[in-house]
């Protein structure tokens, strides 16, 4: 059976480091205080005149050259984002031009935090239909500009950074097994960019209770979709990877499933909350520090603000 395999990651994330301490001497927070409730030590924070698709190249051309593969044999580039250069082009055009990748097609998916997921699916369906040979599946975020660092409750969560994946043709086992996407907007106003008044800046708004509640049953739910589809259960993961928000967030969903903490790859300790990039960040990471093997089965797992949720299956 013909199936999208991952083969080549990549990554990048900013030179500037935002530690709690820094933030201690911004608001009225402390660093025991964000640990406590987050898990975040330090975030990573884009320079300025860097922009989203910046590092998205940067971590696609990881990608690339794990893979061994030229720009010119991608034809298709999806970039997850909610922090675009602009409003269009799409960012996955300027990715284009910056790898010069000049036979690819090149668009955008919005879904927050579960955006990597939803490329990851839409990115498997075209490699699966034939439609595509290669393709470039990118998550990448600067929410520092859309953060508003009078709020402790939200400044202390997000950090900047790309992560991408590349998929190509695999028959067998390895590869993605199942993608699985929902979303609900109806509860939209409990996590979202938006501004108060006209013409004021957008600012990330968040009701952090409700979404905790929301965001461990969502993220519980997809993952047991995922595993009961494929006849799985928890004990059959080797790798947990959900999306990087919380580490109380992540502690829940990994006990509902069943899944050790020694099973789960969390570096939001070091990035905080990176959006649709957290997760291809943290698979980056994992396959270059020796921590994912040949073989091994991967579970991926996110929620975000519309609401969206996704997970995937992958045999790596």
């Amino acid at each position: 059976m013909v199936r999208a395999r991952i083969i080549g990651t990549g990554s990048y994330t900013p030179k500037k480091i935002l530690s709690n301490c820094d933030l201690e001497k911004m608001i009225d927070t402390s660093d025991e205080w964000i640990t406590e409730r987050t898990g975040i030590k330090e975030r990573r924070i884009a320079a300025d005149g860097e922009t989203t698709s910046d590092m998205a190249a940067k971590a696609g051309k990881r990608a690339l050259e794990m893979a061994g593969i030229g720009p010119d044999e991608i034809d298709t580039i999806i970039v997850a984002t909610v922090t675009p250069d602009m409003d269009f082009p799409s960012t996955a055009c300027f990715v284009q031009h910056k790898l010069k990748a000049h036979k690819a097609a090149s668009f955008d998916i919005a879904a927050a935090c579960s955006g990597f997921i939803y490329a990851l699916s839409v990115g498997d369906s075209l490699i699966r239909s034939g439609n595509s040979r290669h393709v470039l599946v990118i998550g990448s975020e600067i929410f520092s500009r859309i953060t508003d660092w009078t709020d402790r409750n939200t400044c202390v969560l997000f950090g900047d950074g790309a992560g991408a994946a590349l998929l190509g043709k695999g028959t067998g086992e390895k590869g993605i097994i199942s993608t699985h996407i929902h979303s609900e907007g109806s509860s939209w106003k409990l996590l979202c960019a938006s501004s108060h008044e006209e013409n004021a800046k957008t600012f990330i708004r968040m009701q952090g209770n409700e979404v905790f509640k929301v965001a461990v049953r969502a993220l519980e739910e997809v993952a047991i979709e995922a595993l009961e589809q494929n006849d799985l259960t928890g004990d059959d993961i080797d790798w947990f990877i959900p999306h990087q928000a919380n580490e109380r967030i992540i502690q829940a969903t990994a006990k509902r499933l069943n899944v050790p903490m020694e099973k789960v790859y969390m570096n939001l300790q070091r990035y905080g909350n990176t959006s649709a990039a957290s997760i291809p960040l943290a698979f980056d990471e994992a396959v270059r520090n020796g921590k994912i093997k040949d073989g091994n089965l991967i579970l991926f797992d996110a929620f975000g603000g519309g609401f969206t949720w996704a997970s995937a299956l992958v045999r790596w």
